[in-house]
């Protein structure tokens, strides 16, 4: 597989024409079925594009439990704190799938060594810098494979793995081992090999952090923060191993929460329509998720539901937070968005009916607007 700095031509000049271009609209336009095709109330819609952790919860009859999944969210996210044993995390993804009464996606944060949201499902794991220097892309792809079905098995089917940053700094940096390695073509060989494994395991991978947190020592988490580099410059690095996964049909794109000069200076990648273009003009098709909107670099500059608001408006598809106590007031503040003009309907129901449709349901019953699930090949 050639990485992206051996052919950059079509994508330099999609690049090019990003830095160009004007703030984003929608990249694929709505396509209703049929023209008397009536879409689900607006709220509905709303929060579909909605994806929430739930702090605390270990079991269905939780009332945020029951708060989050009567909101209509599209998913909820488990955590440490949700994860106590196998038979729990079955039991609570099944009460949560009744509660909800349509196709709801459980996602974790499993991406093997020190970022483990499920070590008391899946056991411990080596980081991914250490299974890039000690195994084969082979054995790389078995383990993921293991680590797919023991989350299938308990009800969870969307991991936020594997992360795609290029980073060789210290371990316990806010990326450090979480990266299989500085080397773009090593990335996306491990990377791919994870994805891949997670795939025939039954899990859908994410690749992230988008457009690549390499660069960056800052903790997102706590402020945030600039990267000076050129679009040539992440072309031929951070990109590469984005554009790759993405020709190989990588399904969901987390989007990280630092500032890019050379695109949206005084905007995080998550809320900015530029970066969201770039990312469709490497042909991405499938689900753009945000990081949490409750970490520092977006939540100390804006609230949630304005946090919310902006990102769907961008071109996320799921705006993503882990504190679900928020869901209400993130699913309001989208309705008021789209009631005043400010996101289209077009913009939420094209993200609706790809969430839809990742989570397994019907695009164009929610929404009028047809979307295909993209699949990663299980290799």
């Amino acid at each position: 597989m050639a990485v992206l700095a051996a052919a950059p031509g079509p994508v330099r000049r999609a690049v090019a024409a990003v830095t160009d271009a004007a703030p984003a609209q929608p990249v694929a336009a709505a396509t209703p079925t049929a023209a008397a095709c009536t879409p689900a109330p607006l709220e509905r819609r709303a929060g579909a594009v909605i994806m929430v952790g739930m702090p605390g919860v270990t079991r269905a009859d939780d009332p945020l439990a029951k708060e989050v999944v009567a909101l209509g969210v599209s998913g909820v996210f488990l955590a440490a704190g949700n994860v106590q044993n196998p038979g729990q995390v079955r039991d609570l993804t099944t009460g949560l799938r009744a509660l909800a009464g349509r196709p709801l996606l459980v996602s974790t944060d499993e991406e093997s060594g020190r970022v483990a949201a499920t070590r008391a499902v899946v056991g411990e794991g080596p980081s991914p810098r250490r299974l890039a220097r000690q195994r084969t892309p082979e054995q790389v792809r078995e383990l993921a494979a293991e680590i797919g079905r023991d989350l299938h098995r308990v009800g969870i089917d969307l991991d936020f793995a594997p992360l795609v940053d290029l980073d060789d700094g210290p371990s316990g940096q806010v990326i450090g081992d979480r990266s299989f390695s500085k080397d773009p073509a090593t990335t996306t060989r491990y990377a791919g090999a994870f994805a891949e494994g997670l795939s025939a395991g039954g899990v859908t991978p994410t690749i992230k952090h988008f457009p690549g947190h390499g660069r960056s020592a800052a903790d997102s988490h706590r402020g945030s923060s600039t990267v000076p580099a050129s679009l040539e410059e992440l072309e031929t690095t951070d990109l590469a191993p984005f554009q790759q996964l993405i020709e190989r049909g990588a399904p969901v794109v987390m989007m990280n929460h630092l500032d890019y000069a050379a695109l949206d200076p005084a905007l995080p990648a998550s809320l900015s329509p530029k970066a969201y273009a770039l990312l469709r003009s490497l042909g991405f098709q499938g689900v753009a998720v945000t990081d949490s909107l409750g970490m520092g670099a977006v939540n100390l500059r804006w609230d949630f539901p304005e946090a919310a608001v902006r990102a769907i408006e961008a071109g996320a598809d799921s705006a993503f937070a882990t504190d679900g106590n928020q869901a209400k007031r993130m699913r309001a503040a989208i309705v008021a968005a789209v009631r005043s003009g400010r996101i289209s309907e077009q913009r939420l129901n094209e993200a609706a009916a790809r969430l839809t449709a990742l989570a397994g349901g019907d695009p164009v019953a929610l929404t009028c607007t047809a979307a295909s699930k993209v699949a990663f090949p299980a290799g």
